[in-house]
């Protein structure tokens, strides 16, 4: 069955003369991108830059919100109030959406980053102040995530869901992504990356670090923009989805 399927990368993760992604080579592979938003990556210019380029480019803008947290570049684990939290989050969308104004553009969606999105993914109440934030900011705007509590806080705040393949992270048996700092967390083969993509759209499936096959129904694949290959792995992904009969486009959306 030809079904559609939105290619994701992390993009805009630089921070003053420091850069770590390679916006203008992506951009003109991916569908959509997860733009930093300023608390783990991102400044103002790198921000308006990344913006300009996807705008270019058609690439639909999401939002990638993080703990606040550069120096650990959002993958520690922090405990705030949810209240905070929730302030955290709307603060970063506002501050995204602000570069697409002038285009007359607004965000296509969003996916917390690192940390914040492993813990939205266990924890009720991250994820539901998240859900919160989202809600407030815009009530059609879609959370773009992998299969978890962030998803269900969403549909619970009546805000649209699309989930998330994550095609070069390792899976628990428990759906859970593995840990950075653990083995298997990373899966950095092109060629495996291009094919776990491919189960993933096509059957709906994911094989775990353990080698059980889990169910990932995924609207989305994801490829981190900060990998060493993450340019020709995802170029790989792309062509691998459409010699499958795959459509790659983003989502319906703004």
């Amino acid at each position: 069955m030809s079904r559609s399927i939105d290619l994701i990368a992390d993009l805009g993760e630089g921070f003053g003369a420091w850069t770590m992604t390679e916006d203008d080579a992506l951009t003109r592979i991916v569908t959509s991108a997860n733009v930093a938003c300023g608390f783990h990556a991102g400044d103002p210019s790198t921000i308006r830059e990344t913006v300009a380029l996807c705008v270019d480019r058609d690439v639909a803008v999401g939002a990638h919100p993080s703990f606040p947290d550069l120096r650990g570049f959002g993958r520690r684990p922090l405990e705030l109030p949810p209240s905070d939290l929730e302030a955290d989050v709307l603060y970063q969308l506002g501050a995204l959406e602000a570069f697409l104004r002038p285009y007359g553009r607004r965000l296509h969606h969003v996916t917390p980053h690192g940390s914040l999105g492993n813990m939205t993914a266990v924890r009720e109440d991250y994820a539901r102040a998240v859900a919160r934030a989202v809600r407030t900011f815009d009530p059609e705007l879609t959370v773009a995530f992998q299969e978890s509590w962030m998803t269900r806080a969403a549909e619970d705040e009546g805000l649209p869901v699309a989930r998330i393949g994550f095609a070069d992270r390792g899976y628990n048996d428990d759906g859970t992504l593995v840990a950075r700092a653990s083995p298997g967390a990373l899966v950095t083969d092109t060629e495996e990356v291009a094919t776990r993509a491919v189960r993933m759209a096509v059957e709906g499936v994911v094989t775990s670090v353990s080698g059980t096959t889990l169910p990932m129904p995924c609207d989305s694949i994801l490829v981190h923009g900060d990998s060493p290959a993450a340019v020709s792995m995802a170029a790989t992904v792309r062509q691998r989805l459409e010699s499958a009969g795959v459509t790659v486009a983003a989502w319906p959306g703004r």
